[in-house]
């Protein structure tokens, strides 16, 4: 139970410090929904998420109402459809994808994950059918999200993936063009992928969970940047200690919303994600926590060191506080999605290489970048490999969530609203990677992954 010293706390950081649960996300399995046939396997699914979830939305808007505790979303993860769907042999999941969009209207959801394969080693059919159908499947829907995991530090990364990805991206770039190529904000690549993330679009239902549970995601960048206006000046140890108590305490707030979500739906507890993950709102920023450090800038020297100093703190001070710290847990770094980071790109402090460098200690990679709609396949590819290798050397999760803008140009500014924020276009490095991509095959796990 909170104290009373505690509730006192938390409804500072609400009411000033713009604390809030980013999301609860139901995971579902859908192992049980195996069918010979598409309609009959999409029948299984739709029934399956509406009677699961039916109360999910109404659940957190109440707990929401009688806590005082904003909870801004309410998702699903379902299990890999590649894996789920294998038993269909359909050559295309667009059916299924618009079964989920259908599922996650009905049930009230914001998004609904797990349109998703797992291809670190290798692709079945089914995988192939689930990638080849991303780009119409993608443009068509509207709440589905997707991600697919090319790379692990255990197998390596699958270089034929991720060069069939970076046409794929493209394709749904050009397809929803007239959205600012909104469906690549949709889907995510993935080194490491973990089984318990409620953070989308990167979201699935691990084949080792439960037949459903509930995993939360908290976030309070508001809340560190305010701790750490309090030690201005400080040293280093001063800084790591109240990053670490600062993320204690929002995680016990995680905490007491997942286990009062699970008792009143019945669905076990799963994990509490404290993943610091901005919004575009002033005061709710990563890059003011950095700037609160001492940078000037985010992308200034040292940022590497003070992400790295953050998202190690967060980790420390989250599995204090709760046993079941999951999915992500660290610090986000979004472009789109960071008004800091925004104006740190606008002003020049911030470029794609030293985004690049920073996922080497965040929490996930680089995440809603967007960059010129010319582009290359074999460019996006590069970009994705780059940060597969990353995660797969570091045994870390990485990921690519990036937006080959349609029609725009190095410096322009898209805009989505809402959590998706706007995003301004980053120039990427002209020379081409074109002989290297399309060497195909598969990377070698390194030297440190045998570890039995």
């Amino acid at each position: 139970m909170l104290s009373t010293h505690e509730i006192q706390e938390t409804n500072r950081m609400i009411e000033e410090q713009l604390l809030d649960v980013r999301t609860i996300t139901m995971g579902i399995s859908l192992l049980d929904c195996a069918a010979g046939d598409m309609s009959r396997f999409c029948d299984n699914v739709y029934d399956k998420i509406t009677r699961t979830a039916q109360n999910l939305c109404s659940v957190g808007e109440a707990i929401g109402r009688e806590y005082g505790i904003p909870i801004v979303n309410k998702r699903i993860a379902v299990t890999p459809i590649a894996i789920a769907a294998a038993g269909t042999g359909a050559s295309s999941y667009t059916p299924v994808a618009e079964t989920l969009d259908r599922a996650a209207a009905e049930t009230g959801v914001n998004l609904i994950g797990g349109y998703s394969a797992l291809v670190h080693k290798g692709s079945t059919p089914s995988d192939r059918a689930l990638v080849s159908s991303l780009p119409e499947a993608l443009s068509t829907t509207t709440r589905v999200c997707s991600s697919v995991n090319v790379g692990s530090t255990r197998a390596g990364i699958n270089m034929n993936a991720v060069r069939r990805l970076g046409g794929v991206l493209l394709d749904m770039a050009k397809r929803t063009e007239k959205e600012n190529s909104f469906a690549c904000a949709k889907f995510v690549v993935f080194c490491n992928a973990v089984e318990d993330n409620p953070f989308m679009a990167g979201a699935f239902h691990g084949v080792g969970e439960r037949d459903a549970v509930i995993n939360v995601g908290i976030s309070g960048p508001g809340v560190v940047s305010r701790a750490l206006r309090d030690v201005r000046g400080a040293d280093f140890e001063t800084l790591c200690e109240t990053v670490k108590r600062t993320a204690f305490k929002i995680t016990r707030v995680g905490q007491l919303v997942a286990q009062e979500a699970s008792r009143r739906l019945g669905v076990p507890f799963g994990i509490i994600d404290l993943s610091l993950a901005p919004t575009p709102a002033v005061g709710d920023s990563i890059a003011e926590i950095l700037t609160e450090m001492g940078l000037s800038k985010p992308g200034a020297p040292g940022t590497t060191a003070a992400v790295a100093i953050l998202n190690d703190n967060v980790k420390k001070g989250g599995v204090m506080a709760s046993s079941y710290v999951g999915g992500l847990s660290g610090a986000f770094i979004p472009v789109s999605e960071d008004a800091g980071m925004i104006d740190a790109v606008t002003a020049g402090a911030l470029s794609l290489e030293k985004l690049e460098a920073m996922t080497c200690v965040c929490s996930v990679g680089l995440d809603m970048i967007a960059v010129p709609g010319d582009t290359s396949a074999e460019t996006l590819s590069g970009i994705i490999a780059d940060e597969m290798a990353i995660g797969m050397i570091n045994n870390k999760t990485t990921a690519v969530r990036i937006i080959p803008a349609i029609g725009k140009k190095a410096g322009d500014m898209i805009e989505y609203g809402g959590l998706f924020g706007s995003a301004p276009v980053m120039a990427v490095n002209p020379f081409p990677c074109g002989d290297f991509i399309r060497r195909g095959g598969r990377i070698p796990p390194p030297i440190h992954s045998f570890r039995n």
